[in-house]
């Protein structure tokens, strides 16, 4: 992204504040006909290849041996995370990784893993717990969300929460709601992760480039799941 066209992007809007939940819309709804129909069609569409890997892998790896068939153990799964697990809050992927270590981060058998396994839970409505257990993540990753940083001063509500429905390089602002995650992107010709995503973001905002598993970036994935309760899932999606 070019640091002018942000400044002059976010000089433009009023702040508008924190979306209302009756106002809050998937990614997709933001896109173009033709997208939509790519992140339907799952015979011929982007992700296909990835969501064949991960299938064999669920039995390459022996996933079944403890979880069965993925198709009705894994249902609803991924709209529950990020969990705490053994008290640490941590993300799907990082889940499968504690399973499978030898998947390296953004590596495409992790995508594939995580897109197949995030695939039975489509069309099933976000729902990540909110209790006095996570609440501190909660409130960490909203103030992250909140907050203004890097070299040009901006924060991811901005865009998000301000100027959703403009665009900026020619392309649509969404509200930021990760229903589609691992989600195959026309810009990288891959599937690739919500970790990937925030990253890219950091870049365009010149802020600290955070690792995959970062606190941070798994408290920000927590409140923006929790912004995104009560939608469906989408995984995987695709988009520009």
């Amino acid at each position: 992204m070019k640091a002018g066209l942000i400044l002059l992007l976010v000089a433009g809007f009023a702040a508008a504040g924190e979306i209302p939940l009756a106002e809050r819309r998937s990614g997709a709804e933001f896109m173009s006909r033709e997208t939509r129909a790519m992140q339907e069609d799952e015979i011929t569409g982007p992700a296909v290849l990835w969501l064949l890997d991960g299938e064999a892998l669920w039995g390459k790896l022996g996933c079944a041996s403890c979880h069965g068939d993925a198709k009705a153990t894994m249902k609803g799964v991924a709209a529950r995370y990020p969990a705490l697990v053994d008290g640490k809050l941590v993300t799907l992927e990082q889940q499968i990784r504690h399973k499978a270590p030898q998947l390296a981060f953004e590596s495409r058998d992790l995508l594939a893993l995580e897109a197949y396994v995030a695939r039975q839970s489509r069309g099933v409505p976000v729902s990540v717990e909110v209790s006095g257990r996570t609440q501190p993540f909660l409130d960490r990753g909203k103030d992250f969300f909140n907050r203004r940083q890097g070299q040009l001063n901006l924060a991811c509500a901005q865009c998000h929460d301000d100027s959703w429905g403009k665009k900026l390089a020619g392309n649509p602002i969404p509200q930021a709601h990760p229903t589609g995650y691992p989600i195959y992107r026309l810009e990288w010709q891959t599937v690739g992760s919500l970790t990937r995503r925030f990253r890219n973001c950091l870049t365009g905002m010149r802020a600290e480039l955070l690792p995959h598993g970062a606190r941070e970036l798994v408290e920000l994935e927590l409140y923006l799941m929790w912004r995104a309760r009560g939608m469906p899932m989408e995984a995987p999606g695709v988009r520009p």
